[in-house]
This record gives C-alpha cells, structure tokens and sequence, in this order.
C-alpha cells in the first residue's frame, strides 16, 4: 500500500462518499475511484460496496480503517515531534568535561538560574567527539591547536601541612618531597597525568596513599592533613582549613593550560555559543579573583 492511497482509503471511508471525497482531496473523482479499485486489487478484498447514492464499508473495509486511522495519525505526528525534538536538542548543550570539574558545575548553575530552559548533558570521556563544548588541560608546553578554542594558563600548587617542616616556607622544590605521601586523582584523569609528569621532571615517581576520581574527595584528604598533594591555582578554590597551606613550587615550573572548545555540529549553534562565552568569560573571572 502506498501512502496516497491511504489517505485516499480513509477519506474515502469517513465520508462513504466518492464525489465529496475526491473534493476534499483535490483530485478527481475517477481518479480517486480508480485509486480505490487499485488498493482493493493489491488486497485482494472488496473495501466498499454500494448503497443508493453512498457507499459503505464492508467488514474488510471496517478492519483496515479500524487498524490504519492510528497509523496515519501517528504519521501526521510526526513533523511536529521532529521539531519538537530539534528545538529540545538546540536547547541541550553535550559537554565533555575531562578537566576543572568543579568549576565548569559552578558555572552551569549559575547560567541556569538567568537561563532556566537550557539543559546540559555532561560525560567524562577522552576519546569522544561527540560533544558541543569540551573542557580539557594540558601541559603548558604542549599547546593544542584547535578550533574555536580558550586557553586559560593555571598555575599549580603543593599543599602542605602546616607543621614545623613547612611552617617557614613559602615555596619549594619539588624534588624536597620525593619521600612524601600524595594524595591525587586517579591515573585516568588528566591531572594526574601532568601531575605525575612535574614528578619525573623532579626526579622521581610520587608516592600515592590515596587516590580518587572524585576531586572533592582528594581535596577533603588533603584537608583533613593525610598527605600532600598538588593544588590547582583557581579551579579548586582556596583552601579553608587553616591547618593547610599552599606552597609556590619553584622547580620544575608546574603550570598547566585548560582548554575550552566548541564544536559547529548543530543547525542552531546560538545557545552553544552563548554559553561558551559565558564559562570563558566565568573562568576568566575566577583566574583574577584568585590573583588578587
């Protein structure tokens, strides 16, 4: 069955009407007739038979109305569910977030409250290009060349104890706490990667007492003074527990760079681009909040 005869079929049918039927369906009514004598050839049933000027439906004509008129209702629908869902999937930005976590949420909460019908859909995947916008860092000597990109540099601290060993300093070298426990992020994370890599440039590979993939949980560690570990300059935030203190790291230079792109992948990219100006210019913010 074809789509036209269908519609020719069921119009033909709510009106047991030939003549008014093809009126309404703008086309003539031996055309429509013909149209309808062809369907009933394919099915090989009689759908219609006469009665006095009308026509009607026979029991094979009752059970197919009764099974296409949801069919091609369904069908009508389906126009407006495709914009429906295009206009949900131009107010939907995919993230991926490979680096400064907290950070990007503080920013997608805050957007929310001025811009309430956007939604974010978030992952954490290093491999993927699936995305509208993704945050990740790299060592500050590596570079990336992308496309439509913001490079932010980030200094990195050690956090410390404030205890007699550390109490007078205000810098170090990092090679002063090869023997030292770290607490870090797990090997997956990206920040652990540069991590480990300011470690070997000192000279050695640092001692993990604790790790996590959650950053919360290894700054509470850090905190809660059960080792040391290396502290992002403004996306963690500064530390609150007055029996930590953050040391400047003098050799090797321990910076890295976070880099936040957005992808053209949409026919609507208004709102992509809306709130990547917004998490550039917030993280922007906090870089000079932090250096004042």
């Amino acid at each position: 069955m074809e789509l036209a005869q269908i519609r020719y079929f069921l119009e033909v049918a709510r009106t047991k009407h030939m003549t008014n039927s093809a009126k309404h369906l703008h086309i003539t009514q031996p055309a429509l007739t013909q149209a309808i004598h062809r369907l009933e050839s394919d099915l090989g049933v009689p759908l219609f038979v006469p009665k006095g000027r009308n026509i009607m439906l026979t029991e094979y004509g009752k059970y197919l109305q009764k099974k296409l008129e949801p069919l091609i209702l369904q069908l009508d629908e389906i126009p407006e569910q495709l914009n429906m869902m295009m206009k949900l999937e131009s107010e939907t930005i995919h993230m991926n977030v490979l680096a400064a976590s907290g950070l990007v949420m503080e920013a997608i909460i805050a957007y929310k409250k001025k811009y309430e019908g956007i939604h974010f859909q978030l992952q954490q995947n290093v491999e993927s290009e699936l995305y509208d916008i993704a945050i990740r860092t790299k060592l500050f000597y590596q570079g990336m060349n992308v496309k439509n990109s913001f490079a932010c540099a980030e200094k990195i601290y050690l956090a410390v104890p404030k205890n007699e060993k550390y109490e007078d300093r205000s810098s170090i070298c990092l090679a002063e706490v090869a023997e030292e426990g770290f607490v870090s992020l797990l090997g997956s994370r990206e920040f652990r990667y540069i991590c480990d890599r300011f470690c070997q440039h000192a000279g050695f590979t640092p001692k993990i007492i604790f790790e996590s993939d959650n950053p919360s949980a290894v700054k509470n560690m850090i905190a809660a003074n059960m080792g040391i570990g290396f502290w992002p300059e403004f996306t963690w935030g500064d530390i609150e527990n007055e029996e930590i203190r953050l040391l400047e790291i003098e050799e090797p230079v321990c910076q890295r760079d976070i880099i936040i792109n957005y992808n053209k992948n949409k026919t609507d990219n208004q709102n992509v681009i809306a709130f990547y100006t917004f998490l550039t210019e917030f993280f922007e913010k906090r870089k000079k909040c932090s250096g004042e």
